[in-house]
């Protein structure tokens, strides 16, 4: 697929999520009335990886409504949050106020990054949980990503494991407790095209771009493209646990979080690497 047309499908994909955001704002799933601490969002390894972030320099990748970017800011950071979705940003911008938090967001395609940031260069660059599949190239991602990093910089990623995504990250309608692989692990392959009224949060149907495009990434081609890139692998985690319960039977964790109790699988993976 060309440069251009994987342009076109993110296009499509920065409508959908302006259409998505005020249904996420008022969702019970990101819970924003309810003053909830926003590190719930974080796995507990995510901050011993991440390490002391006071004064240091952070860019969050891939945003959305900054919830994240809050927590970061709070254990010291000086964050900054970059999303392509104007309707995200601007939402980010008012929860950060009501919070407290000097965080600068900028409107932007990943892949325009570089450009867009001014060329400022940070200590730590922080993507995950569910941004990855948005993205068709992860080489040029890396690429970038690489170049976002001063010299001994750290990138952390944090993202749902590819075998949750051909799991199916929520119920299809009927389903039971089996763990039924109904899509591809690994990737490669054409983008997938999804016209859905609802999003993953609860909440009334979308209004507007309901067309979204998703590429399936493997683990090792998470690890190949950062390598290519000239980061340093110093950290693989998996993790058996999510923020919400996917399935019926799973069973809440001493973290808040929430686990099947058997077969014990990855859900969730942690890549920490280095410039």
């Amino acid at each position: 697929m060309s440069t251009d047309e994987h342009a076109r499908l993110m296009r499509a994909n920065q409508a959908n999520w302006d259409a998505r955001t005020p249904v996420h704002l008022a969702s019970r799933f990101y819970g924003l009335d309810q003053d909830l601490d926003p590190a719930r969002w974080f796995a507990s390894f995510e901050w011993t990886d991440l390490g002391d972030l006071a004064g240091r320099e952070v860019l969050h990748l891939q945003c959305h409504l900054g919830t994240e970017t809050i927590a970061l800011a709070r254990r010291g950071a000086r964050a900054v949050g970059l999303d392509f979705s104007a309707a995200s940003v601007a939402a980010a911008r008012d929860l950060a106020a009501e919070a407290g938090a000097d965080i600068s967001y900028v409107q932007a395609n990943v892949y325009d990054a570089v450009e867009a940031l001014g060329r400022e260069r940070f200590d730590v660059v922080y993507t995950g949980k569910g941004a990855l599949c948005y993205l068709p190239d992860l080489d040029r991602w890396a690429g970038v990503v690489a170049e976002l990093l001063r010299p001994g910089g750290l990138f952390y990623l944090v993202e749902f494991h590819p075998l949750l995504n051909c799991l199916g990250p929520k119920p299809a309608p009927g389903e039971g407790p089996e763990l039924l692989l109904r899509h591809d692990y690994l990737g490669g392959g054409a983008a997938v095209h999804r016209d859905a009224t609802h999003t993953y949060t609860d909440g009334p149907a979308v209004e507007g771009a309901t067309d979204s495009f998703e590429w399936m990434h493997g683990i090792g081609e998470v690890v190949t493209a950062l390598t290519r890139a000239g980061l340093s692998i110093r950290r693989l985690r998996e993790s058996d646990e999510l923020p919400w319960p996917r399935w019926p039977q799973m069973v809440r964790t001493p973290s808040g979080w929430w686990r099947l109790t058997e077969p014990r699988i990855p859900l969730l993976y942690g890549i920490l690497a280095t410039r």
